[in-house]
């Protein structure tokens, strides 16, 4: 159920009834103030305004022509125009019913599902994951998750980095160690460290570079050993990535993976394409888009290059040839981009051109979504102690190991497996749940204490406020079953309405990818719930049968609502901790 929505083609009718032209929005809202109603329809005054007529007037028509009477015990106009709608405690309670058993918690997948094309996390396999990775690993994540729930069919592109001029030095380095080492994962089991071995042999010995670079032009070519070397290269890059997917509950996996050499093939062909319809032009021996859409202050064009002066490409041609294949191929009625702020440039220039082009129709949505950087106390760029890039791997073992001892210390009762289990999804949680409570868009402090507290708005304190409720079914005996809800208290109606506000919450996530409106969401939905407990006792002798199995309906509810929220983050939750 979503009260906006159904609230709004209420409104609608009731605005069409009374003569306001087609398109004027009703501007329904949940109200900010209490004794202001549940829900405000604010567009009256625009609605008069376009009309040239008295707002609080139109307003009252309004509430004469709104089909309400089911819904709303009480609507009333308000100030010059507002229309404040009281909803019926009994209509609240038989929506939550619905909440309680649906396996959906009553919200129905999308009338029109969409084909969503997300490309994220695309770490370089010459190099281990660090935390440079996390946010667009996440917040990708969390939508695509977020996104199928909802009934859209999602496709995620793992948009690897395993081509270019690099690989050649990493192959001639593999193929060395090969000669004195067991196997190839031995050789690449510190990635890191592999890799500086091989730039410094590339530095300090002129054959070796040599070699490399005759390795590229091999690689290129398709030469079949080069190929063997490239490949074992390759699936043990994945598989460090892989265990980080596996530890961080991502939903990545190997099917997912569209490398830059992917799109090999289309590079010449898309080339030679711009060429012939004059879209890229032959400047200094390059291949050059000039994009007038795209001018500076000046008036010059934003200049794209597609082929270097030697022929090789750049990440623009395997972005444009990425957007051919995600648009042809897969069929994506919108692309999101879940890529840092610093590549803002770049991607614009990607979307101008692939729309110029006609790569791309205006039907099709393309979106970066940006992101900022994930700092340390100190207000720089997270990294280690001595300067250098934290491990991705490195900082959830700190994690677990940080969250297993918080927990052992809050329940020594735990035996060592327990407290290792709930350590485990408590520190990915709070890493997870510390980025995404975040708006995208900022940088963010890290911070371990902050994360990991049970107070405030972190992924101990949602885990906890589930953990919670566990307890209180454990204590009372039992789980509801179709206890009628008995919505008398202020605290009851408060709790049901935001229960039933899960859906608007989602709606707002999947338009604007923004995770944190669903954490500020589960963030004050706890809240509601810790009040509630607070003035509604369960488990308190004397409490009537009928109430008590109202409340324990009511605190289902919330528990499932908190698990189902949790997970579309990407968070686990437990039934102790």
């Amino acid at each position: 159920m979503n009260i906006r929505e159904l609230l709004t083609q209420k409104a609608q009718a009731a605005m069409a009834a009374v003569g306001i032209p087609e398109g004027v929005n009703p501007n329904v809202a949940p109200a900010k103030k209490a004794g202001f109603g549940d829900y405000q329809i604010n567009g009256a005054m625009a609605a008069a305004k376009q009309m040239k007529t008295n707002p609080r007037a139109l307003a009252e028509q309004i509430v004469g022509a709104l089909a309400l009477d089911e819904v709303a015990d009480k609507i009333e106009v308000a100030g010059p125009g507002f229309i404040n709608i009281h909803l019926k405690p009994e209509w609240l309670a038989a929506q939550v019913a619905h909440v309680i058993t649906d396996a959906r918690l009553a919200l129905a997948p999308v009338a029109k599902p969409a084909t969503v094309v997300i490309d994220y996390s695309s770490p370089n396999l010459a190099k281990e994951m660090h935390v440079g990775h996390i946010r667009s690993t996440i917040i990708g994540d969390a939508l695509a998750r977020l996104l199928e729930f909802q009934g859209h069919k999602v496709i995620r592109q793992n948009h690897v980095g395993d081509w270019g001029t690099q690989f050649g030095m990493l192959i001639a380095e593999l193929e060395e160690q090969l000669a004195t080492q067991d196997s190839e994962a031995f050789a690449l089991k510190d990635l890191e460290q592999f890799y500086q071995q091989a730039k410094k042999h590339f530095d300090d010995d002129d054959a070796f570079a040599q070699k490399a670079r005759d390795y590229v032009v091999k690689l290129q070519g398709g030469d079949a050993h080069i190929l063997k070397l490239w490949e074992k290269f390759k699936d043990i890059s994945l598989q460090h990535g892989e265990e980080n997917y596996r530890t961080l509950n991502v939903t990545l996996s190997r099917a997912d993976v569209m490398g830059e050499s992917a799109y090999n093939e289309d590079l010449p062909v898309l080339v030679k394409d711009l060429l012939a319809r004059g879209i890229a032009v032959q400047d200094q021996g390059a291949l050059v888009a000039f994009l007038d859409e795209m001018k500076d202050k000046e008036g010059n064009p934003s200049v794209v290059i597609i082929q270097k002066q030697g022929g090789g490409y750049l990440y623009a041609t395997t972005d444009l040839a990425a957007m051919r294949y995600r648009v042809n191929t897969l069929g994506a009625d919108r692309i999101m981009y879940f890529i840092d702020a610093r590549q803002s440039l770049h991607m614009q220039q990607v979307f101008t051109l692939s729309r110029k082009a006609g790569y791309v129709s205006d039907a099709v949505s393309l979106e970066h979504h940006a992101f900022g950087t994930m700092m340390g106390t100190d207000g720089k760029p997270f990294k280690t102690r001595s300067g250098g890039t934290v491990k991705l791997a490195e900082l959830l073992d700190e994690a677990i190991e940080r969250a297993t001892q918080v927990v052992s210390e809050k329940n020594p009762e735990l035996s060592a497996e327990q407290a290792k289990e709930i350590g485990r999804k408590v520190g990915i949680g709070a890493v997870k749940y510390s980025d995404l409570s975040k708006t995208r868009t900022n940088d963010y402090i890290f911070n371990w204490d902050a994360m990991l507290a049970f107070e405030g708005n972190t992924a101990p304190y949602l885990q906890y406020a589930y953990t919670r409720i566990q307890s209180i079914f454990r204590k009372a005996g039992e789980q509801p079953a179709d206890a009628p809800l008995l919505l008398e208290a202020e605290q009851e109606k408060a709790l049901a309405l935001r229960l039933l506000q899960f859906g608007e919450a989602l709606n707002q996530v999947a338009a604007e990818a923004l995770p944190h409106v669903l954490c500020n969401y589960l963030y004050e939905l706890a809240s509601q719930f810790m009040s509630f407990y607070e003035a509604c006792p369960i488990l308190k002798d004397g409490i009537p049968a009928p109430v008590k199995a109202s409340r324990l309906a009511l605190s289902q509810a919330t528990a499932k609502t908190l698990a189902q929220g949790l997970d579309l983050l990407g968070i686990e939750v437990s039934d102790k901790m």
